[in-house]
Order: structure tokens, then C-alpha cells, then sequence
């Protein structure tokens, strides 16, 4: 089984955060992110990039995370 590398790790974190964002948003209709940097801001579009940029990776890593 691969190891993670900070790569790995940071990416884990930003779909952790993106995911509970989402909850957020599902259940109490409130988006932190919005929230915190302002409603569709440049900032806020370039953390909705990464995080989903993450997700991407993780999804292209987790074939190489199962395989022993």
C-alpha cells in the first residue's frame, strides 16, 4: 500500500473541507467558504478550484491506494 506524502495528506484536507462545506450548504443552507471569503469573490472561485482540483487527485490516487 502507497504511503502519503504531503501532497496526499493536504489534498485529504481540502475534499474534508470541501465535503463538510457542502453539508453545511445542504443542511443549513449556509456556505462557509462564501461565508468567510464573500460571495463569489476571486478568492472564493480559487478555493472552489483547488478544492475540486483536489478532488480530482484523490480520485486518481485512491486506484493506487488500494493496491497492495
Amino acid at each position: 500500500m502507497k504511503k502519503l506524502n504531503t501532497l496526499d495528506w493536504v489534498s485529504l484536507v481540502l475534499v474534508i473541507i470541501g465535503g463538510l462545506n457542502w453539508a453545511l450548504k445542504g443542511l443549513l443552507e449556509y456556505d462557509l467558504v462564501a461565508g468567510i471569503l464573500g460571495e463569489m469573490s476571486m478568492l472564493t472561485r480559487a478555493v472552489y478550484v483547488v478544492v475540486g482540483l483536489a478532488a480530482v487527485y484523490m480520485a486518481v490516487i485512491s486506484v493506487q491506494l488500494t493496491k497492495k
